[in-house]
């Protein structure tokens, strides 16, 4: 009779994904990230960058990133970034580190290892000869739900340390520079969650997310990104190019058409969810997982 339910049991768990055995490490200004013994990417916080970022994104099927690295145009774009343009006269997100800079106070790992991996950071936004305008606190959670799909969750909280006005401007928040060979220009697709593809199609159109990809040597692979339904400016206007860029960018599209204006202590809390995929927009389900953020 034991073994019969030993039998039983085995044939439960028979077919059964395995859980990805996911691994952080940290080693001088970056954390590697491992997905079953797989290089997945880096959170990179060296003191002589602009800001944090993530590079590279590399696939599931071709192990190679599906962003890329400040490639022209505007070399200023670092694969997957958080940052913001006329901050309190602060430029936190293009080249130059004496017109501001978003620095970590020292990225940590919060879990190490398992189904998932968790870290967190604290950075200040600064620059000479000026007091800190914004002082953020983020969380980045990467999971694996298949082989065929990497999740990568970046939620992070902006406290005002002082009155801040963000003027207008096309560089707001949480962007990704898409690799060169998924893009529309090298015969990519963009599209959104309504159907609309490409740049004159998406850009300044309100979505809750935004799907690209195309076919490399290994088939096709892509990378989405979503916006939490929670997040102020929901869904937010997208800035987007054909050459490869994606922003959900609510301070080009400002209420009123005015400036953004916050007040000293209060907070945004900012929510995205990053998904590195095989296969097209549909294949992947990019809609039902998006259906299954929106209410997490």
């Amino acid at each position: 009779m034991k073994k019969f339910i030993l039998f039983l049991v085995m044939c439960a768990g028979f077919g059964r994904a395995q859980a990805a055995e996911i691994t952080a490490t940290k080693s001088g200004s970056h954390i590697d990230v491992i997905i079953d013994g797989k290089f997945f990417t880096s959170y990179i916080f060296a003191e002589d960058s602009k800001y944090p970022y993530l590079f590279p994104l590399n696939g599931p099927v071709s192990g190679s990133s599906v962003t890329s690295m400040r490639n022209h145009p505007w070399p200023h774009h670092s694969s997957l970034f958080f940052g913001c343009d006329k901050v309190n006269g602060g430029n936190y997100w293009q080249e130059g580190l004496e017109r501001g800079r978003i620095v970590s106070l020292g990225a940590q790992i919060l879990e190490a290892k398992g189904e998932r991996i968790v870290i967190t950071d604290e950075c200040i936004w600064k620059r000479p000869d000026a007091e800190a305008p914004v002082i953020d606190r983020r969380k980045i959670t990467i999971t694996a739900p298949s082989k065929e799909l990497y999740q990568l969750d970046y939620d992070v909280e902006m406290e005002m340390l002082m009155d801040v006005t963000i003027e207008k401007t096309n560089h707001s928040l949480f962007s990704i520079r898409v690799d060169a060979d998924i893009s529309v220009d090298q015969g990519g697709t963009m599209v959104n969650s309504t159907g609309q593809q490409g740049e004159k199609e998406t850009f300044g159109t309100a979505s809750p997310w935004m799907d690209c990809y195309g076919t490399r040597k290994t088939g096709v692979e892509g990378i989405a990104l979503l916006q939490h339904p929670s997040n102020p400016w929901y869904p937010s206007p997208w800035f987007t190019r054909n050459y490869g860029f994606i922003s959900p960018t609510p301070m080009y599209w400002p209420v009123n058409e005015k400036d953004t204006n916050l007040k000293k202590g209060e907070k945004l809390s900012l929510r995205y969810r990053v998904l590195v995929h095989a296969d097209d927009t549909q294949k992947a389900g990019i809609a039902a997982l998006f259906e299954k953020y929106s209410k997490e």
